[in-house]
């Protein structure tokens, strides 16, 4: 399969990431040339089909919204007309899919969410809503007509239990996407897709999480780390005049107590390695029906094109670089400075090369773990 290459005919990506990119929506005409779909409908419904694999269908039973959630038997009660098939995390299940990423690799992966697909009759879509996400809706065969309004105070309700709307809203953008256009789209601006005749939508998601999330990420990590268990302490306090009064200087030690925790670079760069790394959906993960050793994995690698699974999220910070510790899939792994290059490598690189592993195969932790890793499906070798 030839490499996905983004063309932007109208701006650079510098020009993108100054004027469009969390501020407003752009259509990008033919971002993809030639496009092919990364998939068939018929192989997105079989994995529609899987216990392990996020999918809904999402309808209208007369003027009613409907949803329901897979895994699906069939499709043949949907009938013709007005339904969607949506399925995430497609890029954790196709190599082929996963190569979608790639092309906007200017964005890092602790940002990435996953790529969703939708499969529509004429008539389908999801219906007007609002995402808490950066997308780049990629228009496969068919054709799709979106509308995209301004962000503001739009009020946003069930349609059902599965489905948040907005209501109506006057687009700024009123356009068919045709196979190999993109139409990017920042957090809080409404849009609605209807789908002119049978088509495909590959949507890479970047996702944002919200203060409030991150803290309580936070706070869990420092409980199963028994991190952050200091007391607040007020030596030599004065005598305090009003029972109820929480004052200036109070209010003040207590706001130092947790700034406190937040400049602690080692607790926050370990805590963002982890929090970042996990993987919200399933992975295909194919572990070896007969594991490698280490010797064995080394001849492998000299050999073989080493590549990491569809959708696994493997990250370093810099505060904790220097020592050689990276994050992968939610957990913390220190293999020593003399590693470092082997962590950006295995970070860094989809498919990272021998030579850029080398230094860190003469650590025998290093070597102990990407042999459980490889192992377990987490990365495998290419034929």
């Amino acid at each position: 399969m030839p490499a996905l290459t983004l063309n932007l005919a109208d701006f650079s990506l510098e020009h993108f990431m100054a004027h469009y990119w969390q501020q407003k929506p752009v259509v990008i005409r033919q971002g993809f040339k030639n496009w092919a779909d990364l998939i068939s409908p018929n192989e997105l419904a079989g994995l529609a089909c899987e216990d392990e694999v996020e999918s809904r269908m999402v309808y209208k039973q007369g003027e009613q919204w409907q949803a329901e959630f897979g895994p699906f038997e069939s499709f043949e009660r949907f009938g013709d007309n007005g339904w969607t098939l949506v399925v995430q995390a497609v890029n954790h299940w196709s190599p082929e899919v996963a190569e979608l990423v790639k092309p906007f690799a200017f964005i890092p992966k602790w940002r990435l969410d996953d790529v969703m697909i939708s499969y529509a009759v004429p008539g389908g879509g999801v219906g007007p809503h609002i995402d808490l996400y950066d997308v780049f809706i990629c228009q496969g065969s068919g054709r799709r007509r979106w509308r995209v309004g301004d962000v503001g105070n739009h009020r946003q309700f069930a349609a059902h239990a599965a489905l948040l709307h907005t209501d109506p809203f006057e687009a700024i953008i009123d356009t068919e996407l045709l196979p190999g256009d993109i139409l990017y789209i920042p957090p809080g601006f409404p849009h609605d897709g209807v789908t002119l005749e049978e088509s495909m939508s590959f949507s890479v998601g970047f996702r944002a999480k919200s203060a409030c999330d991150m803290l309580s990420g936070l706070a869990d990590y420092a409980i199963d780390k028994d991190q952050a268990q200091h007391l607040l302490t007020d030596p030599h306090r004065p005598i305090h005049q009003h029972q109820g009064q929480i004052d200036k200087a109070d209010f003040a030690r207590i706001k130092a107590h947790l700034q406190s925790v937040l400049d602690n670079n080692t607790l926050l760069a370990d805590f963002a390695g982890s929090y970042f790394s996990k993987t919200k959906c399933a992975l295909d993960l194919q572990a070896l029906d007969e594991p490698l050793d280490a010797a064995e994995l080394i001849n492998a690698l000299r050999e073989q094109p080493l590549v990491r699974t569809g959708g696994l999220r493997c990250f370093y910070v810099d505060e904790t670089l220097a020592q050689g510790v990276c994050y992968v899939d939610g957990e913390r792994f220190d293999f020593g400075p003399a590693c470092k290059d082997a962590v950006l490598a295995l970070c860094d690189q989809d498919e990272p090369a021998y030579a850029a592993l080398q230094s860190g195969l003469n650590n025998p932790e290093l070597v102990r773990q990407l042999t459980e890793w490889v192992n377990a499906g987490y990365w495998y070798f290419k034929d």
